[in-house]
């Protein structure tokens, strides 16, 4: 059988599910690929792998997209991670750079802004752009929240506005993949899922973020019915932007 491409997000969040893929027999049928989260979805979307850790708001460019795994990149409430940064209050942000890394958490902010702030906000890419707010996730976040004026955690205020919890990523394949492989690589992913604990010890420590608290409380793995709604929300609400 060829192996399974897959693609997955190079950030800390993700180390749970690598860690289980690494020490389980699904590691000898895949070809894996760490990349920053809009590379996995590029990759899934021109066919380049199989299977991708893709951005949610991804999924409906993806040929065939079909969500595989019971698993997720999720928090209920606030996760830490995913920010926007800014000098002034929300009710003031006029302007607002995105970041290249996440196609979700780009629209997450335009979504949150539009409807749950209120405001009308123009956006850019310009990395040299001064704006009042930009957006900024995963690991480049750790320890950034006290050099900005205001910091909004993403999934804390989308629970503010909607009351569900949020799916910044999920495990989308492209095509038809095996159901036994399906079985398989969820097994996986559940088995690194219980031994975060062990997984911690390898990770440097790190003295401005509390990683234990990170990756066992603050994200939520488990694609849940409510994540499943939420998801289906988030994807309408790109479609008004």
């Amino acid at each position: 059988m060829n192996k399974i491409r897959i693609s997955a997000v190079a950030y800390t969040n993700t180390k749970p599910f690598i860690y289980g893929i690494n020490h389980s027999a699904v590691s000898d049928q895949i070809e894996l690929s760490l990349d920053i989260p809009s590379d996995c979805a590029a990759k899934l979307i021109n066919g380049t792998v199989d299977v991708g850790l893709i951005p949610v708001a991804a999924i409906p460019h993806v040929p065939g997209a079909n969500i595989i795994s019971d698993y997720c990149i999720g928090s209920v409430g606030a996760v830490n991670s995913v920010f926007i940064f800014s000098s002034v209050p929300a009710a003031e942000i006029k302007t607002l750079r995105l970041d290249s890394h996440s196609r979700t958490s780009n629209n997450l902010a335009r979504v949150l802004l539009k409807f749950h702030f209120k405001q009308e906000v123009t956006c850019t890419t310009d990395t040299d752009a001064v704006t009042d707010a930009i957006v900024l996730i995963g690991d480049r976040t750790f320890g950034k929240k006290d050099d900005y004026a205001y910091a909004y955690d993403m999934g804390e205020e989308w629970m503010k506005f909607t009351g569900l919890p949020f799916v910044y990523a999920a495990w989308v394949a492209n095509k038809v993949i095996p159901e036994g492989f399906i079985n398989e690589f969820n097994a996986a992913l559940k088995n690194g899922l219980a031994a975060r604990k062990e997984l911690l010890k390898t990770l440097p420590a790190n003295p401005v973020f509390d990683l234990d608290d990170y990756l066992m409380h603050k994200l939520d793995f488990e694609l849940t019915a409510q994540k499943r709604e939420a998801l289906a929300l988030f994807l309408s609400y790109i479609e008004q932007l």
